[in-house]
């Protein structure tokens, strides 16, 4: 059992504070984005629902550190659920909410899960189909009360009838359970997205969480008075770290149930702070672009200088100076004018977004930074239970991933590794002693599986994925996130896959950008009957080359995409192409494209 107090933040009592706190109670705890309409939940309303919820569970028997699973995308009943797991010793064990049956029934079979929570019709439908896959499987609570309940072998009720059935009789074990808890005890199982293999279980504990929190505190300025858009999925370590964050310093979380109204979203919700992955910044970096690029010469020209200010007000003011007297003068204006209108697209209020989860280009981050919109740039994964480093207040160190926490080490291993050693390093994959004795070194560091290095002011850099380094015919070593992260900025690039191992040369699966494309043949008066017959088009071929061509034009020669083939249709999470986060899974790629992929190395 860990007794140090070296990080006094055992989470349920950060969160119970907030429930049972006199100046807390009413003040708003989360609040849902649904379709224009919005809802809220104050502390105390939180407490009553949890310890509901709670009662519940222990009625069915949910012993100390037995595993939960929670199925849904992003709500308020999530993190309800959630607390109410954690308040008994229990460990949630999420799922992503596009899991696929047989995704889903690898994982309640291998955590032996019992009761599953699930959110909304498509996660209910797939779990309808789990007691005939997983015989320990004994309770369905849905979470949504419009869901219609099916007739199903097993026990099934809604989360509302849940609750109403709480017994007050279990109050006083909920009362010993919650005071019983530990650091030691797990918080959570968070399967990994498998990009490689099946996933595998990360054990977190309530320690890890601790120490999260506490190094958070020391990095980041988040108040009370914050306002957080939670859109990233709760299933992933990045967002459900950084949400118990937010709830830890009492700051607003506000859900987002449908991700296809981010844009809606932001304008409604207005957020202060908020977490994104790689993807999202590239493609609001794209749509700008593609806009500007249609106005007339002087805005044209407006937007060059507005952009060209921000850089270099950014890179005075990261080296403690004041920016130029020229700069000075100038720079309200195209702000007001220019840069205001991309901070607006956000909302208008950030103070700053964490980004993390894949390699952002240089050239993006940039681009924020000099608009105003102060990235925090960052490194972690879940085995880490998310940061290990991430940039400090007031310094753009471009190309990094920004300096580790205090008391997180790293140090640079055999073939250049990244290995970390620290409080926020996990206990282990679950039922996996062999993987879990693999992924460590023989003194103990963790094995990121990225290469990197570390400059003498501590900043932390990944040079490669070693798990995705490819080795062409020719022994050339080729890192595909790097080629992909330069030619994803493209507005007419939606998704791109680089493909080289044991391979003669570079080539590529593109997934056009639909929007962009049909724009452009429709400006150029090109007939089609349906995307293959548009993708056919010689016109359409040679735009692609071209813009190939002047993409690439600093990139080293072999890393460079010779040949590339056009998808008429997107990658994505349901087919089991992307992962929750938007990484590509190679695997699933290369094999569900084959023969695209074998007729680009036709002779």
């Amino acid at each position: 059992m860990i007794t140090e107090n070296l990080y006094p933040y055992h989470l349920v009592n950060r969160l119970r504070s907030r429930v049972t706190a006199q100046e807390s109670a009413n003040r708003i705890a989360f609040s849902q984005w649904d379709n224009g309409q919005r809802s809220s939940l104050t502390w105390g309303e939180v407490g009553d629902r949890t310890s509901a919820i709670s009662r519940h569970l222990l009625a069915l028997n949910v012993i100390a550190q037995e595993n939960i699973g929670l199925f849904a995308h992003n709500s308020m009943n999530w993190s309800l659920v959630d607390f109410a797991a954690l308040q008994i010793r229990a460990v949630t064990v999420p799922l992503y909410a596009t899991s696929s049956v047989e995704q889903a029934a690898y994982i309640i079979n291998d955590a032996n899960i019992k009761v599953l929570f699930v959110g909304e019709e498509a996660q209910y439908q797939v779990a309808c189909q789990l007691p005939a896959l997983c015989p320990q499987l004994t309770t369905i609570v849905v979470m949504n009360d419009n869901v219609k309940l099916a007739d199903i072998s097993i026990n099934t009720m809604h989360l509302s009838t849940f609750m109403a059935q709480s017994q007050t009789a279990y109050q006083a074990e909920l009362d010993e359970r919650i005071a019983a808890h530990n650091l030691s005890d797990l918080f959570t199982i968070i399967y990994t997205s498998g990009t490689t293999g099946e996933p595998k279980g990360v054990m977190l504990d309530y320690y890890n969480m601790a120490a999260q929190l506490y190094l958070h505190d020391e990095r980041l300025q988040l108040t009370a008075d914050d306002v957080s858009l939670s859109f990233l999925p709760l299933s992933h370590v990045f967002e459900r770290a950084w949400s118990f964050y937010v709830m830890h310093v009492g700051a607003l979380n506000v859900y987002l149930t449908d991700t296809n109204q981010v844009r809606e979203a932001l304008a409604e919700v207005k957020p202060t702070v908020m977490c994104a992955v790689p993807r999202f910044y590239e493609k609001v970096y794209s749509a700008i672009h593609s806009k500007v690029a249609k106005a007339p010469l002087v805005r044209r020209a407006l937007f060059r200088c507005a952009l060209s200010l921000g850089r270099s007000r950014v890179k005075a003011l990261a080296k403690g100076r004041k920016p130029s007297f020229i700069n000075r003068a100038i720079f309200p204006m195209v702000d007001k004018l220019v840069l205001n209108k991309i901070r607006e697209g956000l909302g208008g209020r950030i103070r700053f977004m964490p980004a993390a989860g894949a390699r952002l280009d240089d050239d993006v981050i940039a681009f924020f930074l000099s608009a105003g919109v102060n990235i925090k740039y960052g490194y972690g994964m879940s085995e880490t239970c998310a940061t290990v480093s991430c940039w400090e207040e007031g310094k753009y160190p471009l190309g990094s991933i920004g300096t580790p926490l205090s008391s997180v080490s790293v140090r640079i291993g055999k073939d250049d590794e990244i290995q970390v050693k620290g409080p926020v390093v996990m206990k282990g994959y679950y039922n996996r002693p062999i993987e879990t004795l693999d992924t460590f070194t023989a003194d103990g560091w963790l094995k990121t599986g990225d290469a990197g290095k570390i400059d003498e002011q501590g900043n932390l850099y990944i040079t490669d994925r070693l798990k995705d380094l490819m080795k062409t015919s020719n022994g050339k070593y080729i890192a595909p996130q790097m080629i992909e992260g330069v030619l994803g900025q493209d507005k007419f690039i939606e998704h791109i896959a680089v493909i080289a191992d044991a391979r003669k040369f570079v080539s590529a699966l593109i997934v056009p950008c639909y929007d962009s494309l049909e724009e452009y043949a429709h400006s150029i008066n090109l007939k089609y009957r349906d995307r293959l017959e548009l993708l056919k088009d010689s016109n359409i071929v040679a735009l692609f080359e071209s813009r190939l061509k002047d993409l690439q034009k600093n990139i080293e020669n072999f890393h460079q995409v010779k040949r590339f083939t056009l998808l008429p249709t997107t990658f994505s999470m349901e087919k089991g192409e992307l992962t929750p986060t938007l990484k590509l899974r190679r695997k699933i790629i290369s094999e569900r494209y084959q023969l695209e992929i074998e007729l680009m190395y036709k002779e």
